[in-house]
This record gives structure tokens, sequence and C-alpha cells, in this order.
């Protein structure tokens, strides 16, 4: 099997001395999972940035069998955020979540277009309000709409707070879910958009798939605690 695409590099890992495996989220092919023969290269291993951009020329034996890349820089994504670290983070913790919560082969032309987005988001000064909202429109495209305002309850103690409740426990809702409005966010209303998100996904989608909750995402959030 032969094609050609561009894709967005989810995640890489070493394989054997010069080689490694990596996962793209491809416009045309969805999830796709093969090696890079010579990637510890200087040249390749430039390109291999998560978050990076390439074109990429795919080849295996059958539809089964696992296949090899050779890629070609499209558009660098990642370098200009090195000196953030907070948006280092999240780039890592939103592509994690790509690459644990979507299908491998499976075209799905919105995520990928809401992958490539990411960037975007971050490059502007209120991007963490964003970026919640961002990950609301990932579960919504694969399949579990977390609809805030319709859970959501209003307790009024001398300001209006919201929450939802579950058999386990009552979360917090910050204001701007409900408002969609990024007017007096604090760190703590991201931090109770971040924890609301991840108890969602760990009620219905880590423990019910054995995921481990992904340490990129806890140390995404605990920055914002420091």
């Amino acid at each position: 099997m032969n094609w050609t695409d561009t894709g967005i590099l989810l995640s890489k890992n070493k394989f054997q001395e010069n080689s490694t495996i990596v996962n793209f989220y491809t416009k045309n092919h969805g999830k796709c999972s093969g090696i890079i023969f010579g990637a510890s290269s200087k040249k390749i291993k430039n390109y291999l940035q998560i978050g990076n951009e390439l074109h990429l020329n795919y080849n295996s034996k059958s539809d089964d069998s696992f296949g090899y890349f050779k890629v070609e820089i499209l558009k660098v994504n990642t370098p200009i955020f090195f000196s953030q670290k907070r948006s280092m983070y999240c780039i890592n913790a939103a592509l994690n979540l790509v690459k644990l919560l979507t299908v491998e082969n499976q075209e799905n032309i919105s995520i990928y277009e809401l992958v490539h987005k990411l960037f975007s988001i971050l490059e502007k000064e209120d991007w963490y309000i964003n970026y919640i909202f961002w990950e609301l429109d990932f579960l919504r495209l694969i399949g579990f709409d977390l609809d805030v305002k319709k859970y959501a309850k209003k307790e009024s103690n001398g300001k209006d707070e919201f929450f939802i409740t579950t058999n386990l426990k009552k979360i917090k809702v910050p204001n701007f879910l409900i408002s969609k409005s990024g007017d007096n966010v604090n760190n703590q209303d991201i931090i109770d958009g971040l924890n609301l998100i991840s108890e969602y996904l760990q009620t219905n989608l880590f423990l019910p798939n054995s995921i481990n909750f992904p340490h990129q995402r806890k140390k995404f959030i605990d920055d914002f605690k420091s």
C-alpha cells in the first residue's frame, strides 16, 4: 500500500539505533503509525518536533502490515513556542489527547483541521481560554458532547456559581464556560475548566478503556497552580 498525504506529528519513540516509530494525524487518512528509517540523521531529526506538519509518503506491504514513512517538512509549528513553557505543555497535552482518543486509519477532516487550529490559538494572548473550548470541540468531534450549559446548575451564595453534580462529586464550572466571555478570567478559572474536562475524560473515556491519566495533562494543569 502506498499513499501521500500531509500530517501533524503526534508522537515519536526511538526504535532500534537509527529509526523512530511515529504517529501522525493526517488530512486524508486519520491517525497513522509507522517507522521512519534514518530518523537520527541531523536533517530528519530537526523535522521531527511534535506538532510540526510534514509531507508524508507512506509504504507498507499490505493494509495490515506496519509501514514506513518518508517525510519532508511543510510547516514548523512547535519551535516558535520552545521558549514558552506553558504553551509547550499545552501542545504536548493536546496532541497526546488526539493520539489516545482517535481511531487508527479513520479519516476525519474536521479533527485534522482542529489540530491545525491549535497553533493559531496559541498565538493569541488569551489562548488558555480558547484552548478549553478547543478541548470541548475535540470531544464533540469524537462523539462525546460535554454540554456544559445543559448540565450545570447555578448556586447563589453571595455570588453566582455553577456546578455539575455526578454520583460521586460536585464539580465547579467556571463562569466563562457558561457566558462564553473571557472577561475577568483568572488561573483558578482555567484550572476549574481543565479539571471539569479531566473528570469527564476520566469517567467516560480513560477508565472505561483502561487508559492511565496522561502525565502530559497533569503537568499542564499543575503549571497553572504554580
